[in-house]
């Protein structure tokens, strides 16, 4: 099973669902995928297993993925202030894997239905759905 944790900015979202995935699960390989090389190295030094940065990575790694995890705004063009460009937004997407979204509600969108938890509640609530589908 090929699990993709998207993020860009610091790399704080993914970094923590990486930990708290790694933490249960040690055996599972998880690619990092970063918008940029900070972002990539904090998935990485959580515990990671591969790391690669970029859009390209993106187009690449969402092609075969099995479950892409991230925050919501990788579906959202020009999203994560302006790291998520119209590709990436795209590729993930139309990619086939099942996607485990982290809302944010930042950058000019909310999500409706939602309730207003913390990031870290939100966060567990992700790694708890990726749980139930290992």
């Amino acid at each position: 099973m090929k699990i993709v944790v998207i993020d860009g900015q610091g790399g704080r979202i993914g970094k923590n669902v990486i930990e708290q995935v790694k933490a249960n699960h040690k055996d599972l390989e998880l690619y990092a995928i970063g918008t940029n090389t900070m972002a990539t190295s904090a998935m990485l030094k959580a515990g990671a297993d591969f790391g690669a940065t970029g859009e390209n990575a993106v187009l690449v790694n969402v092609a075969d993925a099995d479950i892409v995890v991230g925050p919501v705004g990788i579906v959202f063009a020009n999203a994560l202030l302006g790291e998520i460009t119209p590709a990436i937004a795209t590729a993930v997407g139309a990619s086939r894997a099942f996607k485990i979204l982290i809302p944010v509600n930042r950058c000019n969108h909310y999500i409706a239905g939602c309730t207003e938890n913390s990031l870290g509640e939100y966060i567990r609530i992700a790694v708890d759905k990726l749980e139930g589908m290992l």
